[in-house]
Order: structure tokens, then C-alpha cells, then sequence
């Protein structure tokens, strides 16, 4: 039996947890697998601290050069996070005919062409089942488990911190930055949470997942991105009046020759199988030609969770290593070919729409509005105005009210310019509030 020798770069939360499993569980492995990993070396910037898995000081390195010119080394875990220098490391790993796993979304979304271009050259294996929804299997059952189908659509709750605090909104009736803090307190968001809250990170994770499900590579900069900052605890209680729970989804959809990838608040059906993906629980659908819709759910980080992903490409990289399975030949490459997915602008995506206006209570404001939306052929399929709810509005001397109305499909580009007009007849005294809707028209 061969041994397998791992190397580590990054000793934080996942990176812990990867030496743990590795070495506590190194026999179940060895059995399960037919492989024997070894942990051999583990680099971190400081060792002057305390860790909840402490690794033998003879494994403790103190430069990364101690890993990459380790001719012994046939794995390197990359869980530092960031992007220059988990790039140049990357970058040199792959020089040195390292196979590489990384839990690094953030540099596979932006960087991942360069990489994986590279890594192809050299004949390099990269796995990266960790770099999404953690301790979900996703990435194999897009590379592996739904090889025979053509993906028409991918979307999920990809994001812990924002689903958390959606919840505890729709729940608890919390405002965003009362939901946020206890999110802060109870360790489920970051000190600074605006990549969480602002949509960028579920944008790195789709992106990935999009080029696995669409093959081709994804522009990072071109990916729509709108984050929950500014939700209203009034649209989600309004929301609910319609049916509807708010999360926060990455989707991609495949139009013909073009792809349809953002990250937005969304309205969806209170019955609909995500709306019950609660707390900071990740949520992944598949919708394949063959197989139907798929769902795919559990915890999208942490210590463990994340870790046992990296583990799961670390043993399937040292069984080809051990068989001497050439990457070329790997059920485990990417699907993806070498071309760019041409990604739809803003302007064109359709789908259903949920808009409050802040207007006059006076006679005759509805059918303005109205008779704008259907100038932009925008159909309404519904309109709140609930005395509860109207009660809560006053502004100086005159009372304004919400006016919700809930569209059929209609073009971004057409919702966009009716709003424009609306607001620039003066029919509205707050800036108007718009969130999409995935649901099918009714």
C-alpha cells in the first residue's frame, strides 16, 4: 500500500480540522480507501498560540518553502483564504507537480481560469469539493453523480451569516441590524460581515458552480450581485401576506447560448422546498434534462463539515496517485471546456417581480402606476394595501401608504424604466423598494 504524503498551508478553523480527521481517523481511511494518507508537514504564519487540535512539533513548519521543495510531498492543502497569495502558491505548487485542494472560493471564482489552465499543462489535480457549501457534496455530484445530464438551471442558499439572519427576521420579527448583531454574538457572522451580507461570497460560490454546470468559465466581474443590507422587516412581513419567504439566492440559468448568473434577495412560494432551509444551513437545486430537479442540503461550513470535504478530494486525488490514474483520464475532471459562458446583462433576465411604492393616499395613485406598468407591458398579478399595515405610515402631514404590487414575468429592462417614470411623475415619497420573485406565474 502507498503511502500518500499531505502537506498543509493554513492552520486556522478548517485547516485544523483537516489535521484532525486526517490523523484520528488515518486508519478508517486507510480501510475505507485502500490508500494510506500521511499528514507530513503543516505550515501557519504564527505557532505561538493555542489550537484545538495541537499537531506534533515535528510536523510544524515555519516556511512554505519547507512544503514546496519537499520532493516527498504529493498533496497541498491550501486553506489560508485571501487571493494573491494563495494564487502565487498555487501557482508555484502546480511548477513543482504538486496536486493541490482548496477550500479558497474566493480565488476559484476570480482566478480559477489561470489555475486550472496551468494545472491542465502540467498534468496537476486540483480538487476543491470545500470551496462550496462546505460539508455538501455538490461539486462531485455536478462533476460525477449528474455527468449525463445538461444542467438548464443551479440555484441555492449558499450563504450561512445571511441565511441566518433572513430567519431570524421571518421568525422573530427582528429588524436586519438587530438579526445581524445576534448573528455576530452567537459566532454565525464575521466581525466584518460585508462580503456575507453584500452577496459577494454566494457570488464566488456560483460562479464555481455555474462553470462546473454550464462548462465554461465564468467573468467574476460580470456576475449580477445584490446583498440583503437594505431588506425592510415591512417587505418580509408583506411578503408574507403574498405567500411568500425571503432568502438570499445564487442562481444560474441556462438560456440557449447565454447564462443568466446572480445573487439577489428573492421571493419564493412559502411551500417551495428552500423556503425550509432555516438558519445557517446551505441549500443546493439541480435541475438536469434527465434526472429532473435534485436538492442537496446540509451544513455549508465549519470546522468539520469543511474539513471532511477537503478530506474526501484529498483521498480521491491519492487513489489516482496510487493507481497511477493520469489526470487526463479522471472521471473527476472539470466538464467545463475552454471557452468563456457568455452571461446575460442585467437588463435582459425575466422573471416575476415584488414592488412597494411608498405613495399618497389619495384617490387615483393605483391607477397611474398601473397605467405605467402596462405602458412597459408589465402585468400585475396582485396588490396589497392592508389597513394594518398603513397604519404604520405617516410623513409630516400627509399620510403615505405602501402600494405592493406583484408582477407577472416581466423583463428587468421594463421594470427598471417603469419604476424610473413612476418616480419621476412624483407618485412615490420613498425610494421604491424591488425584489425578484422565483416563482411560476399563477
Amino acid at each position: 500500500m502507498k503511502t500518500i504524503n499531505v502537506a498543509i498551508v493554513g492552520y486556522g478553523v478548517v485547516g485544523n480540522g483537516v489535521a484532525k480527521i486526517l490523523e484520528e481517523k488515518r486508519e478508517l481511511i486507510r480501510k475505507k480507501s485502500n490508500v494510506d494518507i500521511n499528514l507530513k508537514k503543516v505550515f501557519t504564519r504564527n505557532w505561538n498560540k493555542k489550537f484545538p487540535y495541537e499537531i506534533d512539533k515535528s510536523k510544524r513548519v515555519n516556511s512554505i518553502d519547507d512544503i514546496l521543495n519537499d520532493e516527498d510531498i504529493d498533496i497541498i492543502v491550501e486553506v489560508v483564504g485571501g487571493i494573491e497569495f494563495p494564487y502565487k502558491l498555487m501557482m508555484e505548487a502546480i511548477n513543482k507537480n504538486k496536486n493541490i485542494v482548496t477550500a479558497n472560493k474566493a480565488l476559484l471564482a476570480e482566478k480559477g481560469k489561470e489555475i486550472f489552465k496551468e494545472a491542465e499543462k502540467k498534468n496537476i489535480r486540483i480538487g476543491f469539493e470545500a470551496a462550496v457549501a462546505g460539508g455538501i457534496p455538490i461539486i462531485k455530484a455536478l462533476r460525477e453523480g449528474l455527468i449525463a445530464n445538461n444542467i438548464n438551471k443551479i440555484y441555492g442558499i449558499l450563504n450561512g451569516t445571511t441565511n441566518y439572519i433572513l430567519t431570524s427576521m421571518y421568525k422573530e420579527g427582528k429588524d436586519f441590524k438587530t438579526a445581524l448583531s445576534e448573528a455576530q454574538k452567537e459566532g454565525y457572522a464575521e466581525a466584518d460581515p460585508t462580503l456575507d451580507i453584500n452577496g459577494t461570497d454566494a457570488a464566488h460560490k456560483i460562479a464555481i458552480l455555474s462553470s462546473l454546470a454550464f462548462g465554461g468559465y465564468v467573468d467574476f466581474s460580470k456576475i449580477y450581485k445584490e446583498g440583503i443590507e437594505n431588506i425592510d422587516i415591512l417587505d418580509i412581513e408583506l411578503g408574507k401576506e403574498l405567500g411568500y419567504i425571503l432568502k438570499l439566492l445564487a442562481i444560474g440559468k441556462a438560456h440557449g447560448e447565454e447564462v443568466e448568473i446572480r445573487v439577489n434577495p428573492t421571493f419564493l412560494p412559502a411551500n417551495h422546498p428552500l423556503s425550509k432551509v432555516d438558519g445557517v444551513f446551505n441549500a443546493v437545486m439541480v435541475e438536469g434534462d434527465s434526472v429532473g430537479e435534485t436538492m442537496f442540503y446540509g451544513k455549508g461550513a465549519g470546522s468539520l463539515p469543511t474539513a471532511s470535504a477537503v478530506v474526501s478530494d484529498i483521498v480521491d486525488i491519492a487513489k489516482s496517485i496510487s493507481l497511477n490514474i493520469g489526470r487526463e483520464i479522471e472521471i473527476t475532471s472539470l466538464n467545463w471546456q475552454h471557452k468563456d459562458l457568455n452571461l446575460t446583462k442585467v437588463k435582459d433576465f425575466f422573471t416575476r417581480y415584488y414592488v412597494r411604492f411608498t405613495v399618497p393616499d389619495i384617490t387615483g395613485i393605483l391607477a397611474k402606476v398601473a397605467t405605467i406598468f402596462a405602458k412597459y407591458n408589465i402585468s400585475i398579478a396582485a396588490v396589497i394595501q392592508k389597513e394594518k399595515v398603513l397604519q404604520k405610515y405617516q410623513k409630516n402631514d400627509e399620510k403615505i401608504v405602501p402600494l405592493v404590487i406583484l408582477t407577472h414575468t416581466a423583463s428587468e429592462n421594463s421594470i427598471q424604466k417603469a419604476i424610473k417614470e413612476i418616480e419621476e411623475n412624483n407618485l412615490t415619497r420613498e425610494k421604491t423598494v424591488l425584489i425578484r420573485v422565483e416563482d411560476e406565474d399563477r
